[in-house]
């Protein structure tokens, strides 16, 4: 694995986040076109952190497609492996920022063209030889882009990557919550870091205490070695072998919107698990990861969108102090 081509190779949904950004001089409300999708926010981060990265995945042969193509090859992630297609558009997202700077989303996805990507379409060779592997549960919605997933996971198994999860619960893009239920459980199933959100946590099961929910999906799912719960504004915990550890978040003020906090921290934890690996890891490491992956993750929430609002890793360290 030293010789891998690249270090994280993200599968997923590229898409346009339009972010409310004030009203013009009739009234009327403006958004701000920001690129984003979950995976390509991860890497976006990685990026930032010195790492190399590559993304699979499909947009539509249109404006969207074109802009986020042109934004996250700024960004210094491999785009060789976009697919646009020729017929189904690029997938928008409308975010309604909410006191709190939480979100809530409006999706134009009916369908959108990171649905369509197939198996055919996956650079098996790339995947194959990554160090960590990671994807969500938005390529796992429909039965061809979930297909694709499953053949990308396991030709990363074969390879020898790790391979990571954020189950990026949207309740509306599925068909049925029992639905995203069996899905997620898939991504529990083949996955050996998890970074999981605190509402997902007890969507998955019932449980609002992260103590006894964690310990629940760890007997279920015991290929889990490390696994991460954000609480949002509270901080996060990292469950690693017979370790729990807290930190709290980072609150400075400043916050603008949510968007992209929790793929930023998911990016982070990655960047640590590149540097440090997965065995023995002490107290002390993991409360370093979680400090700086939460502090990042806040730096992100006092920007619109994500991609182009990851912070550098000296500004990190200096918002440590």
């Amino acid at each position: 694995m030293a010789n891998a081509r690249f270090d994280v190779v993200a599968l997923g949904e590229l898409l346009i986040d339009f972010t409310e950004n004030g009203r013009s001089g009739q009234g009327n409300p403006l958004f701000e076109a920001n690129p984003g999708g979950a995976p390509c926010n991860v890497l976006a981060m990685l990026t930032k952190l010195g790492w190399r990265c590559a993304f699979v995945g499909k947009v539509g042969k249109d404006m969207f497609g074109r802009q986020l193509a042109a934004a996250t090859g700024e960004a210094g992630i491999c785009m060789d492996h976009l697919v646009f297609d020729q017929e189904v558009r690029t997938t928008l997202a409308f975010v309604h920022t909410l006191p709190g700077g939480d979100r809530d989303f409006s999706f134009y996805r009916s369908p959108g063209a990171d649905m369509m990507l197939t198996e055919q379409e996956l650079p098996l060779e790339v995947i194959a030889g990554c160090r960590i592997f990671h994807f969500g549960t938005l390529s796992m919605t429909h039965p061809g882009v979930r297909a694709a997933t499953c053949r990308a996971v396991a030709c990363a198994k074969q390879g020898g990557a790790l391979i990571s999860f954020d189950p990026n619960l949207r309740p509306p893009l599925w068909q049925s919550l029992e639905e995203a239920r069996t899905q997620i459980s898939y991504g529990l199933a083949h996955c050996d870091i998890l970074k999981i959100a605190d509402n997902e946590l007890e969507f998955m099961t019932g449980e609002t205490d992260f103590g006894k929910g964690a310990a629940m999906l760890r007997q279920r799912y015991p290929n889990i070695r490390l696994l991460n719960v954000t609480a949002g504004a509270e901080g996060s915990h990292a469950f690693y072998e017979g370790l729990r550890v807290f930190v709290p978040a980072c609150k400075k003020g400043g916050v603008v919107e949510t968007t992209g906090a929790g793929d930023t921290f998911c990016a982070c934890v990655l960047g640590f698990v590149l540097e440090h690996g997965l065995k023995g890891l002490a107290e002390g490491q993991l409360a370093e990861m979680l400090g700086f992956a939460n502090t990042a993750a806040y730096l992100v929430t006092t920007k619109k969108g994500a991609i182009r609002a990851m912070p550098t890793p000296q500004q990190v360290r200096q918002c440590l102090g």
